[in-house]
């Protein structure tokens, strides 16, 4: 009975499950945002670029270790800055900017469905906002870079919202709103090429673009007007910081920013991220997850669309799929032929996915007999997801069983319900939903400190600074950990490139020792210690491990 209720009052189930779905989406993404170091080789160092320009009031030069630094541009620093001046410089204020990054593209998605709702009377469209949002917000992929201080979530968000702006556009028929619409396409476009540079601008075009070749027409008047003063609104959106930052460093800034950080990262491996042609292929339904399924449902149904846009019944559900289809292969496309490759890259497919997912997930009881299928074989993942789980947990000892309890148990009961109860789809939806929000916050208090312990060098600073080591410069960082750039800024040793000095040895380490003359830190894998400190030629203080690296005092003899 509830679930015919369900089917019957679709617009009921979306009023009152849309505040409830939000309330949970924010203490979601906002919840433990500090519980764990910051981690990594890039969360580091974006938060300590971010304080950096934030101790000096400067909003234009991005410097590291008082270096300049042109990897990145400054949106994601000013967001930051903005989170360290109400909340003080923490992890939990370098993470801000990214989880409100992911609320905003839930929110973006979110309009994008109820726009469509509106527009597609005939009913199939039902709640169909808030199932794209739904499955927008548990997305693997979603969730994972909210919780990061990374740039890739900022630039999704920009992208989905410049794109959200424009599909509201193509369903409006207000004039005026029409024309706002179109600007605020452009102006979210001037952001994402703040957010992360040309890309910002290549995939909401290059969407657009492809999404007209489908229709196999050209967009209408003032959409191609609007290319007058619309790309010129978006470019003086981003010369608030291109301008000021090639004015200041000219030739320095384009070729570190542009040659290097665009044109070289696509065309070369020189960052060392290489990847198969089809390498996002398989990353993206492992983002999409728990939603893969019905994803893979969603592409194989392609063949059923209807192309031809000359029924007024069927066009409003069929330009939003042509939207969406285009809005999955320009990223698809334009990443997988990079020279460098990242999970992060393909994020900003995740809406597209999840606006796919939603009409799959909306369909009224008369059509959703025939995508059952997807439910079941997502409760079916769920349920040998957490059997493994557990006899993992059982035969090796490497995750604890209470932990592994906490993960199998919500999995089991999600998808036990899925398997057994198809006539109960939205419960079941939502009990998928519901179980992946659980198990992320299982790992997430339980697991999750343990990890960042062994792989953050926060706690090694924190003994050495105890011990009277505070003002010890530390020399020689193991490759591929930043943490120190943050946790121990100001005391680290760079060198003339403006990049710490890494550890390459104990050699090194003693060779430093008497070019230096006084006491210095320096980190040291485990199995080098001995090497280190058996040596006769350094006197050597073990101030802690992390069961990875050692953080040793070293001084001449």
């Amino acid at each position: 009975m509830i679930a015919e209720r369900l089917y019957l009052q679709p617009s009921t189930l979306a009023k009152r499950g849309t505040l409830f779905l939000f309330l949970v989406v924010i203490g979601f993404y906002f919840y433990g945002l500090g519980h764990f170091p910051l981690l990594g080789p890039d969360e580091p160092r974006y938060a300590q670029v971010a304080r950096e320009m934030f101790l000096r009031r400067d909003f234009v030069t991005p410097t590291l270790g008082g270096h300049v630094w042109f990897e990145k541009p400054a949106l994601l620093y000013w967001m930051m800055m903005a989170s360290y001046k109400l909340f003080g410089v923490s992890e939990w204020a370098a993470r801000f900017p990214a989880a409100l990054s992911g609320v905003l593209t839930v929110t973006a998605v979110f309009f994008i469905g109820r726009k469509a709702e509106q527009t597609y009377s005939a009913g199939r469209l039902a709640a169909y906002s808030f199932w794209s949002a739904l499955a927008t917000a548990t997305s693997l992929g979603i969730i994972v870079f909210s919780r990061a201080a990374s740039f890739d979530i900022i630039l999704t968000m920009t992208i989905t919202w410049a794109l959200a702006f424009f599909i509201i556009y193509e369903f409006e028929e207000n004039s005026s709103v029409r024309r706002r619409c179109l600007v605020g396409f452009y102006a979210f476009i001037g952001l994402a090429l703040l957010a992360k540079g040309l890309v910002g601008l290549v995939i909401p075009v290059g969407v657009v673009g492809l999404y007209y070749l489908f229709r196999r027409r050209l967009p209408d008047r003032d959409a191609l007007m609007s290319l007058f003063w619309g790309i010129p609104l978006a470019l003086a959106v981003a010369a608030i910081w291109y301008a000021p930052v090639i004015w200041k460093h000219g030739w320095l800034f384009v070729d570190q920013f542009f040659v290097q950080q665009h044109f070289a990262r696509y065309v070369t491996n020189k960052y060392r991220h290489p990847g198969p042609l089809y390498y996002y292929l398989i990353v993206i339904p492992l983002l999409a997850l728990p939603w893969s399924v019905f994803l893979i449902e969603g592409i194989v149904s392609i063949r059923t669309w209807r192309w031809r846009l000359d029924d007024p019944l069927i066009d409003p559900i069929n330009k939003l799929r042509l939207f969406v289809l285009a809005w999955l292969a320009v990223p698809l496309v334009f990443f997988s032929f990079s020279g460098s490759k990242l999970p992060g890259y393909i994020l900003p497919v995740l809406p597209a996915v999840a606006l796919m997912v939603g009409e799959r997930l909306s369909r009224d009881k008369s059509d959703a007999g025939n995508s059952n299928w997807a439910i079941r074989a997502t409760a079916a993942m769920f349920v040998v997801s957490a059997s493994l789980t557990v006899a993992y947990a059982s035969r090796t000892g490497n995750l604890p069983l209470r932990l592994a309890l906490m993960i199998a148990v919500p999995l089991c009961v999600a998808g036990g319900f899925a398997l057994l109860s198809t006539r109960w789809r939205p419960a079941s939806i939502l009990l998928i939903a519901g179980a992946t929000l659980v198990v992320v916050l299982s790992v997430l208090i339980y697991a999750a400190p343990a990890f960042a312990e062994l792989e953050s060098t926060k706690h090694l600073i924190q003994l050495a600074d105890a011990r009277g080591y505070s003002k010890a410069a530390i020399y020689g960082l193991e490759r591929g950990d930043r943490t120190p750039e943050f946790y121990a800024a100001g005391r680290l040793v760079y060198g003339a490139d403006g990049e710490p000095i890494l550890y390459e040895g104990p050699s090194q380490v003693i060779d430093e020792s008497y070019t230096r003359g006084e006491t210095f830190l320096v980190f040291v894998p485990l199995q080098e210690l001995d090497q280190l400190t058996g040596s006769k030629s350094v006197q050597t203080d073990l101030l802690g491990t992390n069961g990875r690296v050692a953080l040793v005092a070293v001084r001449a003899r």
